[in-house]
């Protein structure tokens, strides 16, 4: 990949990044909430809804960039062996890109998501953490992320692309505005289908050393919730965490394709 290109992805995936986690982080809020076992009203309710969100800022640009570095950067390796638009390399860029992100989203999560839920303070969590589990604590819930990002992506990518084409094939083209509205569809659908694994995501994360959620298995969680509180339970947060993706995929891919274009555009 050349260099120009590489440093494009880089700049526009970290601009997209930091633009969403920014604007609808009240939204990222209510669905932890909601997700977690303590329940809504005991994690905090409607208040303090921008708590954790210095850590968001700070991992949100890092996180962006290496998906979308490593997303484009597979994608045109793979297409220029084996074709264009094709579905399956979409999926399988998507996935190592998510591989790779992970590595900088699950220790932002962490941090944040217990902040979102508690009312100490980000260096209190981080000493926790460090104190009780080591640095390793703060990957915890890795793996389940990752189990969790993989079929969201594998989603959400190839419909997204595909939306694109199908809106170029008919005019010619897919302005920046479509591309967003493209991705808010993808993201909206996405979101809704695998919100039970962000469920479980979530609990893993925000469990107490040595409970059976901390040990970071997604099928126990998940029968755990399901005993506690049915399908709901596994449902819970659709709404919010629906509307969060969909609307930031709509800022998401809109901002990528926009700063991408302006740098195409003004850095040759």
């Amino acid at each position: 990949m050349p260099l120009d290109a590489f440093v494009s992805s880089l700049l526009a995936g970290s601009a997209a990044g930091m633009s969403v986690d920014m604007g609808l982080f009240p939204l990222d809020t209510l669905k932890t909430r909601l997700q977690s076992q303590a329940g809504f009203w005991k994690s905090g309710g409607f208040s303090g809804i921008y708590r954790g969100i210095g850590p968001a800022f700070v991992g949100s640009a890092p996180n962006a960039a290496v998906f979308f570095c490593t997303y484009d950067s597979c994608k045109k390796l793979l297409e220029r062996r084996v074709g264009q638009n094709l579905p399956w390399v979409h999926m399988l860029s998507a996935s190592i890109g998510e591989v790779g992100a992970c590595v900088v989203r699950v220790p932002v999560e962490i941090v944040k998501q217990r902040r979102q839920v508690s009312h100490h303070s980000v260096r209190h969590v981080f000493n926790q953490v460090l104190k009780h589990e080591g640095f390793l604590g703060f990957y915890r819930g890795y793996f389940s992320t990752i189990l969790r990002e993989v079929p969201f992506s594998v989603i959400q990518f190839p419909l997204w692309e595909a939306l694109k084409v199908q809106i170029a094939s008919e005019q010619g083209h897919c302005s920046p505005f479509e591309s967003s509205m493209s991705g808010a569809i993808a993201g909206g659908v996405a979101a809704c289908l695998t919100t039970p694994l962000d469920v479980a995501k979530t609990r893993i994360m925000l469990a107490e050393a040595g409970t059976v959620e901390s040990k970071g298995s997604i099928v126990p969680v998940l029968r755990i919730v399901y005993r506690e509180k049915g399908i709901s339970g596994l449902f819970a947060g659709v709404l919010p965490r629906t509307m969060w993706i969909s609307i930031g995929g709509s800022i998401f891919f809109g901002t990528y394709e926009l700063v991408k274009k302006y740098l195409a555009d003004n850095c040759d």
